[in-house]
């Protein structure tokens, strides 16, 4: 099975190595061209990135429908197009509006990136969502991924973005306070502190 990472800005390029453990190497397209690529991933045009069996949507999600309706009529029947978005209700509308019949797509969300995943994803959360796949294929690629590492949830795209909300939501504003405290440093901080 060939797959294929499209976009390899750092979580495109961290995506495409994790997916490349399990596949050996992973094909990777960039609209920007990109040096000092990982040795699993083969770079390739963008003609031959929509040739792929599975196809990972790695783009920001203000260029997603752009990149969509730009490959949708160039795909191969049969792929598999996959986002890896941080909300999925607007991916998946787009998805399920722009590619046809003969494409099926499945909404991600891997839960971590290049950093908290550096020292593996084993248990860490990744949600997915049928939008246009076969019982068969939304189960092949959940067992895919659950060999990888991650924890598998299904989820429905509204639910996802209910759930995200909440819990991103409230980290990042801790964060932005914490941020704004401008804490010091003690010498007897503990690590949750640092």
């Amino acid at each position: 099975m060939k797959i294929g990472v499209y976009g390899l800005g750092r979580f495109g390029r961290f995506w495409a190595s994790l997916l490349a453990g399990e596949q050996g190497r992973v094909y990777g397209y960039s609209r920007s061209p990109k040096k000092d690529l990982p040795e699993e991933i083969v770079p390739v045009d963008e003609a031959e990135i929509l040739q792929v069996d599975a196809l990972f949507l790695c783009v920001s999600i203000s260029a997603f429908e752009e990149v969509i309706r730009g490959i949708a009529p160039r795909l191969r029947k049969g792929t598999v197009v996959f986002d890896t978005c941080s909300v999925k209700s607007y991916p998946a509308e787009v998805m399920d509006t722009y590619l046809g019949d003969q494409i099926e797509s499945i909404a991600t969300h891997p839960m971590f990136g290049p950093d908290s995943g550096r020292d593996g994803v084993e248990g860490l959360p990744m949600v997915m969502s049928p939008v246009r796949s076969s019982t068969r294929t939304f189960e092949y690629w959940r067992d895919f991924f659950a060999r990888l590492g991650p924890q598998v949830l299904e989820l429905s795209p509204d639910e996802h973005d209910h759930q995200a909300a909440y819990t991103q939501g409230v980290t990042h504003f801790i964060g932005r306070v914490l941020q704004g405290m401008h804490l010091e440093e003690s010498p007897i901080a503990t690590t949750g502190y640092n």
